[in-house]
């Protein structure tokens, strides 16, 4: 069996004037546990709610003090590779990226062409993921495994490879991914940020 990740993961910035630049992500400063779903879960699309802070008593807050903010949204899990992708990040203290039925759209759409042609490559998905208007960033990564769908080893391979880590550990909030079989078995994957 021989297994293969190739493609450079494209990362796109809308400026203000409507024009699209590369921009770099930053590297992860702290751990965090994240706890996830069972990857051979069979239905991964749920929600998982955020880890709530310690119930340390806190500090009475100044006269002056700002409202506190509402809480953040759960998490919604997709995907066995977003899990894979969530832990990543938390490893590198960044937030876990939801779940986008408009990213999804996207990914499935790469990946059944990918499939199709049989070999991989960057069309439009990063200008499409703007599309979704999720935030002012997107970015892809594709690949094939020859054995069939295999989200640990696409993921270890991502996290093998300054871009395609790049994007896994990039400015997103929202994540989609989709695995295609070609008919000779070979899968391929699209991974979309934004």
């Amino acid at each position: 069996m021989v297994a293969v990740v190739v493609g450079a993961a494209s990362v796109l910035r809308i400026h203000s004037d409507g024009a699209r630049a590369v921009a770099a992500s930053r590297p992860a400063v702290a751990a965090v546990p994240l706890s996830g779903p069972d990857l051979g879960d069979p239905k991964p699309q749920r929600q998982i709610p955020r880890p709530t802070p310690s119930a340390a008593p806190k500090p009475a807050a100044p006269a002056h003090a700002a409202a506190p903010r509402p809480a953040a949204p759960a998490i919604v899990i997709g995907s066995t590779q977003q899990v894979l992708i969530n832990r990543d990040r938390a490893a590198r203290g960044l937030r876990p990226l939801s779940w986008s039925s408009c990213l999804y759209s996207v990914a499935l759409s790469n990946a059944k062409r990918m499939a199709a042609q049989r070999f991989i490559s960057h069309t439009n998905g990063p200008s499409v993921d703007l599309g979704c208007h999720l935030g002012g960033y997107a970015g892809e990564n594709v690949g094939y495994w020859t054995g069939g769908v295999n989200d640990a080893q696409i993921n270890t391979m991502f996290m093998n490879s300054a871009d395609h880590r790049a994007n896994i550990m990039g400015p997103y909030h929202y994540v989609a991914t989709a695995w295609r079989k070609a008919s000779n078995g070979v899968a391929y994957i699209a991974v979309e940020f934004s």
